[in-house]
């Protein structure tokens, strides 16, 4: 890996790093944006196929790929699609990926988008209902971020107003991979705990949401209760 340099490096140094991204919606396409002007090796996938990423790919000079093959050589995957199509996504996906490869999950449990999801309902974290479904850990971050945030809101380190945003694992490797890619995009991390742990930043928590600073989102990760309200559950 390498050391990137140029207008990019006034947020943060970081090593430059191939990442798959499984999904091009609002946080997906976004990602892209920012990582591929970082000066990562982008491969991005959606459901309906390459040829439907054509402009983000020009746009971006991100590589279009099929889901089964955008983890290939990735040493992060980011996987944000709608829960409901978790369990769609194709056996082996992660066959070829780089050696300790870290995965993030954007991903939150909306039952009127997902359906009924009984293991969750009775209190099984998404992002643990996740990693059941893709057969490895993940670290859940951008789940309560804004998608246009990730475009107009990056500060450099030490900036007053940087935006903190919650990070949950149980891979301390990974979650120190993605919570320093986070750094270089220009946000701030809170340490929100394991992935049992990561109930605190769901929908309709404190933290969800919240364009804030450490402090401001330690409280909330810390004020968060774990009884889901009515309006998201089935």
């Amino acid at each position: 890996m390498r050391r990137r340099h140029g207008v990019a490096a006034r947020l943060a140094l970081e090593d430059l790093m191939k990442i798959g991204i499984i999904g091009a919606g609002n946080i997906g396409g976004n990602l892209t944006r920012r990582l591929t002007t970082l000066g990562h090796d982008v491969s991005v996938a959606n459901s309906r196929g390459p040829h439907t990423l054509t402009a983000l790919a020009e746009e971006t000079g991100a590589t279009p790929v099929t889901v089964a093959e955008a983890a290939r050589g990735a040493e992060v995957v980011v996987v944000t699609v709608p829960l409901k199509n978790v369990p769609d996504l194709p056996s082996g996906l992660f066959d070829g990926a780089a050696e300790g490869f870290a995965v993030i999950d954007t991903g939150n449990y909306y039952p009127g988008r997902d359906g009924k999801i009984e293991a969750i309902e009775n209190g099984l974290t998404e992002s643990r209902w996740t990693e059941q479904h893709i057969g490895h850990p993940v670290i859940k971050a951008f789940n309560g971020t804004y998608a246009e945030d990730i475009l107009d809101k990056p500060l450099p380190a030490g900036d007053p107003g940087r935006i903190a945003l919650p990070v949950a694992g149980d891979d301390e490797s990974a979650k120190a991979t993605v919570r320093d890619l986070i750094d270089a995009l220009g946000f701030d991390t809170v340490d929100a705990g394991g992935i049992d742990e990561s109930w605190r930043q769901q929908p309709d928590t404190p933290v969800y949401g919240l364009r804030a600073g450490t402090a401001e989102v330690t409280k909330a990760l810390a004020e968060a209760s774990p009884e889901r309200p009515e309006t998201f559950r089935a």
